[in-house]
This record gives structure tokens, C-alpha cells and sequence, in this order.
């Protein structure tokens, strides 16, 4: 493991990431497809900031969940949602009459040996988290919109395109992801999506940044396709990739798993999941999704068709020798988005020096 982390470190390692873009396409279209169906079926848990409804506070550290389900049902409350934290039990429901309230402030009260006045109610509207989706919504387009217009200017549209839809398909699965659970959807999941677009945006502009740059150089004389250029130079950032998600991953999952079990932090838990979720897709669909559509739509270009036909009618290809051309200091910087350049490795080098070694040699 530590070679294959080294080899990894120093870009030795070449994954077929764009040839094998069938593959990626069709797992990303059954993630798609579950995520859809979850939506359509199950639907999204919206908490009460979305629906409305009436939300009960008490002190009972030694009630069960259970318990505490079932004096809500027997009071005539529905829909009911009970969760721990730290003032103690925040229970859900649906929006409750007057008459209907008082009666489950009884119930719990009794229930549990408190006074009636111990257990609070607040009154949420579905108007404001109405307000919450609309700007949310809002939010979305106009970054959206901000992208295209920044990827555009500075690299071009079809790397635009191919952000955007990245993002897309992060957002859907996600989404889904929260359908299938069943997690709450509160304005802090919100949050966590519109911070997932972010995340995702900037891997993508990394991995594009070097492709650019790789690509650039390609011309008539060239040994390598776009397509073998672009995944060169995706190999070559993929450790700053893993490394980026994982650094980024790490306190994530400790709210996430931590932080939620041991101290019942509810609303980190609705924050978390989306980041959670949305940085390790965001991390495949900048790898496995953005760029080989790229590839797609580059390819399409008669530039870069009649290079792969020049290279297709002489029976070579530049992949091999791609694979095995190191990256120097200035390409990794590159990746980094300080600019850099690659070489055609030390073996040309070496090539070049022999004639004149030798010349020295007979004289």
C-alpha cells in the first residue's frame, strides 16, 4: 500500500479515467436513477420550517423515545417527530388547534410529573420556510449563472458545460441520498447543498486548470490525442484530489458520526450529511464526470479529429509514453493553480546529450 500511495504521490500511476468514461456514465445513470426514484416514491422528509407545525420542549431525561411517541399518539397529535438534545426532548408535529394543544401539554405533563407550563410550544408557519426554498432556489440560479459566466471567460464553454452538469448530478444524488434516509430536510441541509456546489466547483477548476495546460501544447506534430493529453493531466492532479476530499472529509465525519450520537447536535447532523455526501461525489464527478464529457465535447473539434486520424493511420499513440513521462516541479504547480509546464521527460533529455557525449569521446 505505501508503494502504491508513492507511486500515486509522484503521478506514476496512470488510470484509464476517460477511456473507460462508458463505465462512469452508466454508474452515474444508476445513481441517477435511484436518486429519481427516491424522490418520486419516498419523497423529502421536510421539517416543520418547510410545512409548518407545532413543536413541543421538555425536560424528561429518563423517557424513552418510545414513551415519548406514544403520549403524543394517545394525545390525538400525528406526524410525530421526537428528537433528544441538549435542553432535552424537542418533539414534531403536525400544526394543532388550541384545544388540541393543551390537551398534549396535559398528557406529557402527567406522563412524565412535570407542570404543564414546563412544556413549551412554538408555532412555526410554513410561510417562512417557503421564504427559506424560494431563496435558496434563488441562490442556486445565480450561482449557477456565476459559474458559466467565470468558467467561460476564463477557460471556455464547454468546460462550462461540463461543471455545471457535474453539479447537477451531485445535487440530484444527494437529494436522493436524503430520500432514501430519511433525514430531515431543515434550512441547514440547504446550507449544506449550496456549500457542496462550492466544493465541487473547485475540484473540477483544478483538474481543468492542468488540462488546459496539458492540452495547450497539442498540435499537428503532436504524439497524443486530446483524449490521452486530458487524461495525462487528470492522473497527474489526482492525488491533490483525494487528498483535498479527504482533509475536507475528516471533521465532516466526525460531526457527522460523532458529534450526532454522542451529543445529540441535530441541526449539525442535517448540515453534516449534506457535506458528507456531497464532497464524495462532488470528488468522482469531477473526476469521472466533468472530464470525460469534456473529452466528449473536445473531441467533436476537427483540430483535435485530425490529430487522432494522423495518429490513427501511423498505428501510434502517445498514451504509453504519456503514462511513463514524469511531472515536474512546475507541472505540480501547475496542478496546484500557480501555472506550470510539463516536459517531455528526462529520456529526451538524455537523447539529445548522447550525439555530442560521443563526439567528445573520439576526440
Amino acid at each position: 500500500m505505501s508503494g502504491i500511495a508513492r507511486r500515486l504521490y509522484r503521478g506514476e500511476v496512470n488510470v484509464d479515467f476517460v477511456g473507460r468514461q462508458k463505465l462512469w456514465y452508466s454508474l452515474s445513470g444508476i445513481l441517477l436513477l435511484i436518486s429519481v426514484a427516491g424522490l418520486l416514491f419516498n419523497g423529502l422528509n421536510l421539517g416543520v420550517e418547510f410545512k409548518g407545525g407545532s413543536v413541543f420542549s421538555f425536560k424528561a431525561p429518563t423517557a424513552t423515545i418510545e414513551q415519548v411517541r406514544g403520549t403524543f399518539a394517545e394525545s390525538g397529535a400525528h406526524q410525530v417527530i421526537a428528537q433528544t438534545t441538549q435542553n432535552g426532548w424537542r418533539v414534531t408535529t403536525e400544526s394543532l388547534p388550541a384545544e388540541r394543544v393543551s390537551a398534549v401539554q396535559k398528557a406529557v405533563a402527567n406522563e412524565f410529573e412535570l407542570r404543564q407550563n414546563d412544556v413549551t410550544l412554538q408555532v412555526i408557519g410554513a410561510s417562512w420556510g417557503g421564504q427559506v426554498a424560494d431563496k435558496a432556489i434563488i441562490g442556486l440560479i445565480v450561482f449557477m449563472l456565476a459559474i458559466i459566466l467565470y468558467l467561460t471567460m476564463a477557460f471556455e464553454w464547454k468546460m462550462a458545460l461540463a461543471a455545471v452538469v457535474a453539479l447537477l448530478h451531485d445535487l440530484v444524488i444527494t437529494a436522493g441520498v436524503y430520500a432514501w434516509s430519511g433525514f430531515e430536510v431543515t434550512p441547514a441541509t440547504l446550507l449544506g447543498f449550496l456549500t457542496i456546489l462550492g466544493y465541487s466547483l473547485y475540484d473540477a477548476v483544478v483538474v481543468f486548470d492542468m488540462i488546459k495546460e496539458v492540452t495547450a501544447k497539442l498540435g499537428t506534430t503532436s504524439k497524443m490525442t486530446y483524449t490521452e493529453a486530458a487524461n495525462n493531466a487528470l492522473n497527474h492532479t489526482l492525488i491533490r484530489s483525494l487528498n483535498t476530499t479527504l482533509v475536507a472529509i475528516l471533521p465532516v465525519a466526525a460531526i457527522l458520526f460523532i458529534g450526532t450520537t454522542l451529543f445529540g447536535a441535530g441541526t449539525l447532523k442535517d448540515l453534516s450529511l449534506s457535506l458528507f455526501v456531497g464532497m464524495i461525489v462532488g470528488t468522482y464527478s469531477s473526476l469521472c464526470v466533468a472530464t470525460p464529457l469534456l473529452v466528449t465535447l473536445k473531441e467533436r473539434e476537427p483540430r483535435y479529429q485530425a490529430i487522432a486520424r494522423r495518429l490513427s493511420s501511423h498505428g501510434t499513440s502517445g498514451a504509453k509514453a504519456a503514462a511513463r513521462q514524469p511531472v515536474t516541479a512546475g507541472a505540480a504547480g501547475g496542478a496546484g493553480g500557480t501555472g506550470g509546464t510539463t516536459t517531455a521527460g528526462r529520456g529526451g533529455a538524455t537523447r539529445a546529450a548522447t550525439p555530442s557525449g560521443d563526439k567528445r569521446k573520439k576526440r
